[in-house]
């Protein structure tokens, strides 16, 4: 019998390490043992968070269990792990799906099986007030000389370095929290992450941060968001690309994701995972 998501979310709080059980078979054959799906999440927000309850919030889980829910899915547990725990955990058979507004990158296309783009995602730069150095690009962090610290794992890593700043100007940490508490504390001149990421950063300093704006950032730092499965699940990954076409841009989806800030304006267009794949 199919649980529930809040029983599900009850069971996985009070059994702690169970969630991280040992691998399991390809998820379609998880499903049909009337298993539940694990979507496993990192505390970005608005991307994906989890609740009071340990319930999956932010406009990608949102999405993700928008489509699901269209396919006959409800039995859905999740599971919180951090940033750079995503892939490894998807690969060790710790979750079957990973969301939290992760870029369809080259290097992660080669891990991942993408769901075709859900939404089209800018960088932005959290800086003092005022912006006083002039930082809204990576070729400014560059030209001056500038600290950007982002999260480690984040694509805004390499979008840097192409820019030809030195790794030492790049301080990893562990997430949002971290960045904001850098740049709070003048140990980074900039945070760098995705824009609704920083945007939520700025808001949350009472008028001491600002957020850069991301049309200043060049073409190629955007990125198209997707929805991972484990390369054993193409056939799932098939059937997910199929109710996504018909929920991505409703106005059942897009009454779902508007308390995150995600509008019409976040639409991925026509790209496809495949150029996302071979671009990116």
């Amino acid at each position: 019998m199919k649980k529930s998501l809040e029983t599900t979310i009850a069971a996985a709080l009070m059994l702690g390490t169970s969630v991280f059980a040992a691998s399991a078979g390809p998820l379609m054959d998880r499903i049909e043992a009337g298993e539940p799906i694990r979507i496993g999440f990192a505390n970005e927000l608005p991307f994906a968070y989890p609740g009071s309850n340990g319930e999956p919030l932010g406009f990608v889980n949102a999405h993700t269990l928008g489509v699901l829910d269209k396919m006959g899915y409800t039995n859905i547990e999740p599971v919180q792990t951090d940033w750079g725990g995503l892939i490894p955990g998807l690969q060790a058979g710790r979750f079957d799906i990973i969301t939290g507004g992760m870029n369809i990158l080259a290097a992660r296309c080669e891990n991942v099986a993408f769901s075709e783009p859900m939404a089209r995602i800018g960088d932005g730069f959290l800086v003092p007030a005022g912006n006083p150095k002039g930082l809204d690009n990576y070729e400014d962090i560059k030209e001056q000389g500038a600290v950007m610290v982002t999260g480690a794992g984040y694509s805004n890593i390499q979008a840097a370095r192409d820019a030809g700043v030195e790794d030492g100007n790049i301080m990893q940490v562990p997430g949002p929290t971290e960045i904001l508490a850098a740049v709070r504390a003048e140990r980074a001149d900039a945070g760098a992450g995705t824009y609704f990421t920083m945007k939520q950063l700025a808001d949350s300093a009472g008028g001491e941060l600002d957020v850069s704006d991301p049309n200043a950032m060049p073409e190629d730092s955007f990125n198209w968001a997707g929805i991972g499965f484990s390369k054993e699940d193409q056939d799932f990954v098939d059937a997910f690309n199929e109710a996504q076409a018909e929920y991505l841009g409703s106005e059942e989806m897009l009454a779902a994701v508007s308390e995150y800030g995600y509008s019409e304006a976040t639409l991925p267009g026509d790209v496809t995972t495949e150029w996302v794949c071979a671009n990116r």
